[in-house]
């Protein structure tokens, strides 16, 4: 039997000898005749299984037919089990990873294997009392070599996946690698992933740049493993098809999507802050920067600085800056350092930090009176309030800072004033 730790079992009698060896003898007569029933089961019952042609249950039937044989001779006692004995059933394995079975499939096919043979058993033992002690006696033995040569077929499967993974991960940070340079590949194993991801020379595509801040559920600092949640997450399709090339690359991930006909960089951004609020529900918090469009791979490293830059423009707790999304004007106030703030005349600095404290009443007066154009009674009916209550607001604006809004030259200066203490609030230090 399998080498390993013995599992004890009474001793038999002269006559319970017997009637194993006749069980397993009538057995193997019809050994074929069972392989083929455990075939048929695994053909309805395993749905991969039921997709595939006849060459491939050819493979699967020589397969259960050479495991049948072997545990019919392990029973018998006519021979023990060593790993080396169980070579092709780790090649077969390796032969399902690669044609993209799953695994529990695999184990799904031995699990059938085993039943189907424990019913041949039974049927062949009869119905006297000493047949079925004699076919009882084989359930443990049966049992180990299952438990045996499933574990060896299950670790080459696994070895075999870890290899695609791992050649995948390395054809991926290759050709990222290569679009950061800004060429594209035109030729060999790295061309035919391009164009996998739909990626070629010309392609319009994004950087999005991610990095781990932490875990949402327990505040501890980001680990690799986040790192590697967020890249599944964010290969996973959008709205759009077709795949993203996605890297886990030192201490961050790097998307790039390419932007495909009937889509534009709106749909993209919001695709990945999808991504990033889901990702934190589950416990990992991102920063992530996206940058605007690049015009085919030549463009692409302006557009990898890009997301990297954005970066800056997120808050210590992690979000999204998305520049698409910002106006040159945003842009600007949110990069602004502590020589812009100090340059902020301190009586409008002042009102903005007392109002903001208020509820933000004279900020979205200013900011309503600026998208009226000027117009009073405009944004006075978008804020909702009396023309006489905007006339007061702008008086009083006036009045504390010297700056009257009506003016373009002061209104842009009140403007500028709130976008860099909204950028100073948001982003605390990180700005």
């Amino acid at each position: 039997m399998p080498h390993g730790a013995a599992l004890s079992t009474p001793p038999l009698t002269e006559p319970l000898r017997r009637e194993r060896r006749r069980i397993l003898h009538a057995v193997h007569d019809r050994v074929e005749e069972v392989a083929e029933r455990a075939v048929e089961v695994m053909r309805a019952e395993i749905p991969s299984y039921a997709l595939q042609g006849e060459r491939f249950f050819e493979d699967v039937r020589d397969q259960v037919l050479e495991h049948y044989r072997m545990q019919l001779a392990a029973l018998a006692g006519d021979r023990d089990i060593a790993a080396e004995d169980l070579v092709f059933s780790r090649a077969a394995a390796m032969r399902r990873a690669r044609a993209g079975f799953a695994l529990e499939d695999w184990i799904s096919a031995f699990r059938v294997g085993r039943q189907v043979l424990w019913d041949a058993l039974l049927g062949c033992a009869g119905t006297s009392a000493e047949a079925q002690q004699a076919a009882l006696s084989l359930v443990t033995p049966l049992m180990r070599y299952v438990d045996y040569a499933s574990t060896h077929a299950a670790q080459a499967y696994v070895e075999y996946q870890q290899h695609v993974v791992a050649d995948a991960d390395r054809e991926r940070r290759d050709l990222l690698d290569q679009l950061l340079s800004g060429a594209a590949p035109t030729r060999g194993p790295l061309f035919a992933a391009a164009q996998a991801y739909g990626i070629g020379p010309r392609s319009p595509m994004m950087a999005v740049v991610a990095v781990c801040v932490g875990d949402t559920r327990t505040g501890d600092p980001a680990s690799a493993e986040h790192g590697y949640a967020a890249s599944a997450s964010i290969s996973v399709a959008g709205p759009w098809a077709g795949r993203t090339l996605v890297v886990v690359r030192h201490d961050e991930v790097v998307a790039v999507p390419v932007v495909r006909a009937g889509m534009n960089a709106e749909d993209i951004c919001a695709h990945f802050e999808a991504v990033q609020r889901r990702l934190a529900r589950d416990g990992t918090m991102l920063s992530m920067g996206i940058s605007t469009i690049a015009r085919g791979a030549s463009d692409l490293p302006r557009a990898y600085q890009e997301a990297r830059a954005a970066l800056d423009l997120v808050p210590d707790g992690g979000g999204v800056a998305a520049l698409p999304r910002l106006s040159p004007f945003d842009y600007l106030a949110l990069r602004a350092d502590d020589l812009a703030r100090q340059l902020v005349d301190p009586r409008v600095r002042s009102l903005l930090e007392e109002d903001h404290r208020r509820g933000d009443t004279l900020a979205d007066t200013i900011r309503a009176f600026a998208e009226a154009d000027l117009n009073l009674r405009l944004a006075a009916e978008r804020l909702r309030v009396h023309h006489n209550t905007a006339h007061y607001r702008l008086r009083r604006i006036e009045e504390r800072t010297g700056r009257n809004p009506r003016r373009i030259a002061d209104l842009l200066e009140l403007l500028v004033a709130l976008a860099i203490r909204d950028g100073a609030t948001e982003g605390g230090d990180s700005q």
